[in-house]
C-alpha cells in the first residue's frame, strides 16, 4: 500500500492537514507514504510512520513545481492519492483512489473542511510525529524543573502580533507568585528570521528563567519541546497550531483574522480576541507587509483571564 499525500506550502495549513494523514495511516496500517509540501512545512513530516519519501516543492515560475511533482510521482500507480492543493497536474498521476479538497465556503473551520475529504469523517484532530532524537534534544533544552510557559510572539505578518511588551507583562503575571505557574520558566519559540522582532522581549525576561529557542529547531523539534511545556500562549500562527497538535494547553490570540476558520483545534485549546470583529480592525490603508500590529484592542488583562481559565479547565479535566 502506497499513499501520496500532497499538502500545503504554509506551515499552519500543513499542520491542520496532519489529522487527515493520521486517519489514512490508521485505515491502512503499514502503508508507505510519500508527502509533498512546501519547504517551510517539510520538517513536520520527517518522522511520519512509514515515510518513504519527502518532497519539498519550491515554488517555480509558471507553476513548474507541479511538473516537477508529476515527474517524481507520475510513473507509479498509487493506492491512495490525496491532493489538498487541487493541482491540475495531479490528475495525470495514476491512482486507484483519489481524494481532493472541496470548495471553500468561507464559513467552515479548516480542520472540518479537510476532514470532509474522507467523506463522513469527523473533525480529525491534527497530530505531530516526533523521533526519539527530537525527544532527547527537547529533554536537554528543557530539563525537568519548574513548569514552563511557552510563548509564540511572532506571526507571518505583523498585524497579527500582540505587542512584545504585553507578552512580557503576561509572562510576569502567569509565572508570578499569584499566577498559575509560580516561579515558572518561559520558553520563546519562533523562526530565526523573526528574532529581530522579538529580541527586546527575549532580553526583558529574567535570564535564569528564560529558555530562548527562537530559530534553534525544526518543526518536530519544536513540537517535542512544546510537549514539555505546561501552557502555550501565542499569536494566530502555524506555531499556535503546532502547540495544539502537540497537546499542550494552547491559547491562541486573535485579532484581524477569522477565528471561526483557524481557531486552535482540540479539547485543550481556546482563543481570546477583542470585542470587535476581525474585519473591523483593518484600516483603510492596510498593507500586510507594512501595517503594524492591529492587536491593540486586546489588552493583557483579557489575555491573562483567558489563560487562567484555560489552565483551570485543563486541570479539572485531568483530575
Amino acid at each position: 500500500m502506497r499513499i501520496l499525500f500532497v499538502t500545503s506550502t504554509r506551515v499552519g495549513d500543513a499542520i491542520l492537514s496532519t489529522g487527515l494523514l493520521a486517519e489514512l495511516l490508521r485505515r491502512h496500517p503499514g502503508a508507505r507514504v510519500t508527502v509533498a509540501c512546501g519547504p517551510a512545512a517539510a520538517s513536520l513530516f520527517r518522522a511520519v510512520p512509514g515515510l518513504e519519501r519527502l518532497i519539498a516543492l519550491d515554488k517555480m515560475v509558471l507553476s513548474l513545481h507541479w511538473l516537477r511533482l508529476w515527474s517524481l510521482t507520475g510513473w507509479r500507480l498509487w493506492d491512495v492519492l490525496v491532493d489538498l492543493r487541487n493541482a491540475p497536474l495531479t490528475h495525470a498521476v495514476p491512482a486507484k483512489r483519489t481524494y481532493r479538497l472541496g470548495r471553500d465556503d468561507g464559513e467552515t473551520h479548516r480542520v472540518v473542511r479537510l476532514s470532509a475529504v474522507l467523506g463522513n469523517a469527523p473533525g480529525l484532530a491534527p497530530t505531530v510525529w516526533c523521533a526519539d532524537a527530537d525527544r532527547a534534544e527537547a529533554a536537554r533544552l528543557i530539563p525537568d524543573g519548574a513548569p514552563v510557559l511557552a510563548l509564540g510572539p511572532t506571526a507571518n505578518w505583523i498585524a497579527k502580533t500582540l505587542p512584545a511588551d504585553r507578552f512580557a507583562e503576561l509572562a510576569r503575571r502567569l509565572t508570578g507568585p499569584d499566577g498559575p505557574l509560580p516561579g515558572g520558566r518561559v520558553a520563546l519559540f519562533g523562526a530565526d528570521h523573526e528574532r529581530p522582532s522579538v529580541q527586546g522581549l527575549i532580553e526583558s525576561l529574567p535570564a535564569d528563567r528564560r529558555i530562548d529557542l527562537v530559530g534553534r529547531l525544526d518543526l518536530t523539534g519544536v513540537a517535542a519541546c512544546l510537549r514539555r511545556c505546561a501552557l502555550y500562549v501565542g499569536n494566530d500562527s502555524g506555531l499556535m497550531h503546532l502547540a495544539a497538535a502537540a497537546g499542550v494547553p494552547t491559547l491562541g490570540l486573535f485579532g484581524p483574522t477569522p477565528e471561526h476558520l483557524y481557531a486552535p483545534w482540540g479539547p485543550r485549546a481556546d482563543l481570546v480576541r477583542p470585542d470587535r470583529p476581525w474585519h473591523a480592525l483593518f484600516p483603510e490603508t492596510f498593507d500586510h507587509r507594512r501595517t503594524g500590529s492591529l492587536m491593540g484592542p486586546l489588552d493583557v488583562d483579557r489575555v491573562e483571564a483567558a489563560a487562567r481559565a484555560l489552565w483551570a479547565r485543563c486541570r479539572r479535566d485531568a483530575a
